[in-house]
């Protein structure tokens, strides 16, 4: 997975509409694949969160926290629709996170 680092902020689900589970990284591709995966134990793992739904990438670190911060005390309506504009279809965006 040969990616430029690039702070970013992203969704992970379990289906459409089902859990949501909002994180930050340096390193998109590989943390999704990690969630897929279900390498590190917790939320992801034990929801089944492996949908890369939503993404939004950022200059720097201190914008994507920032940025992921204000979405985590967003309520569930919100995400669903940032989800809604950028994916309608809840399709699985790893492969053009992946190869992107």
């Amino acid at each position: 997975m040969a990616q430029v680092k690039r702070p970013a902020v992203y969704i992970m689900a379990n289906k459409r509409n089902g859990t949501l589970y909002t994180g930050v990284t340096s390193n998109l591709g590989q943390r999704v694949w990690q969630h897929r995966e279900g390498i590190a134990d917790g939320f992801t793992k034990r929801y089944g969160c492996k949908l890369l739904v939503w993404y939004e990438m950022h200059e720097t670190m201190e914008a994507a926290i920032s940025r992921e911060k204000q979405i985590k005390a967003g309520s569930r309506a919100k995400k669903l629709a940032l989800i809604e504009a950028l994916n309608p279809n809840w399709l699985d965006l790893f492969e053009q996170v992946a190869h992107g």
